[in-house]
C-alpha cells in the first residue's frame, strides 16, 4: 500500500465536491460555508498530502468540521487520527465501524491491518442525514466488504440540473474472503445482497468511490481538464454498469464451492 501515497494533483470534480487524495486512494473534500466534510482519511502518513492538497485548493484545513468514511480499511481510515488532531473535526461512523476505528484494526475482513486507533464521536444508523453548512449527506449502510461499510449520498447543482452524487463504500471480494461458511462474518451473504438492492435501486448521476481505479475516475479527470462538456463525472450508466458487473461477479463466487 506504499505505494498508494504518492501526491496527486486536487481538483473540483463537481459542485462542491473536490478530490484531495494520493495517486490511488480517493479522498472527498466537501465544502460548504459553515465548515466542510472529508470522506476518507487515507494511510497513517496520508493526513499531510490531504493538507497541502486542500490548501493547494484554497481551502483552510481547520476549516474541515465532519470526518467521514467509506469503511473501516486501513487504506481509508488509517489517517483520521491525524486528520481529527488536525482539524478538531468530529468522526462519525456506523457501529460496525466504530468498533474497528476505535480499536485501530481488527474484526471481520480486517485483512490484518492496524492503524492508530480514533475517537469515534457519533456512531450513524441506516439513513442518516448529516447536514452542514446547508449541504446534506445521507449515511446508507452497505455492508459486505466490510460490516460497516457505508456508501453516502448527496446533491449538487452543476449547470443548472440537480444531481444525485454517490460515494460508493466499495463492493470488492477479495481471494481470502470467503463467502459460503464465512466463521468470522456468517451474515457476510446476506449483507451483499440486502447492499446490492440498495446500490441498484439508489438513484445515481455522478458516481465516485474510495479508489481512483473505480469509474474510469483517471479518464474522467483528463477530460475535465480539457474541458469536456458536460461534465464527465456525470455517468449514470457507468454506475449501473458498475454494479451489475460487481453482482454478477459476487453471484458467480457465491455459486463456486
Amino acid at each position: 500500500m506504499r505505494g498508494w501515497n504518492r501526491s496527486a494533483q486536487p481538483f473540483r470534480i463537481i459542485g462542491n465536491i473536490y478530490f484531495v487524495g494520493t495517486n490511488e486512494l480517493a479522498i472527498y473534500l466537501v465544502t460548504t460555508p459553515a465548515g466542510h466534510f472529508l470522506i476518507d482519511s487515507g494511510l497513517e502518513d496520508t493526513p499531510p498530502l490531504i493538507r497541502a492538497n486542500v490548501e493547494r485548493l484554497g481551502f483552510r484545513i481547520s476549516d474541515i468540521k465532519i470526518l467521514l468514511s467509506s469503511h473501516a480499511h486501513a487504506d481509508h481510515v488509517a489517517g483520521l487520527a491525524k486528520v481529527k488532531a488536525m482539524t478538531g473535526a468530529r468522526v462519525l461512523a456506523s457501529s460496525a465501524d466504530a468498533t474497528v476505528m476505535r480499536a485501530g484494526g481488527g474484526g471481520p475482513l480486517a485483512l490484518d491491518m492496524t492503524w492508530p486507533p480514533v475517537v469515534v464521536d457519533e456512531e450513524l444508523v441506516d439513513g442518516k442525514a448529516v447536514t452542514l453548512g446547508g449541504t446534506t449527506l445521507v449515511a446508507h449502510l452497505t455492508p459486505g466488504h466490510t460490516p460497516g461499510a457505508t456508501t453516502w449520498t448527496t446533491t449538487v447543482e452543476e449547470d443548472g440540473r440537480r444531481l444525485a452524487v454517490v460515494f460508493f463504500s466499495s463492493a470488492t471480494l477479495f481471494e481470502e474472503m470467503p463467502l459460503v461458511g464465512n466463521a468470522e462474518y456468517p451474515a457476510i451473504v446476506a449483507d451483499f445482497q440486502r447492499s446490492y438492492a440498495f446500490w441498484k435501486a439508489v438513484p445515481c448521476d455522478v458516481p465516485l468511490g474510495p479508489h481512483v481505479g473505480f469509474f474510469g475516475f483517471a479518464d474522467k479527470q483528463a477530460r475535465l481538464e480539457r474541458g469536456e462538456k458536460p461534465n464527465p463525472f456525470i455517468d449514470p450508466d457507468g454506475w449501473k454498469r458498475t454494479i451489475a458487473e460487481q453482482e454478477a461477479n459476487f453471484r458467480r463466487r457465491l455459486a463456486t464451492p
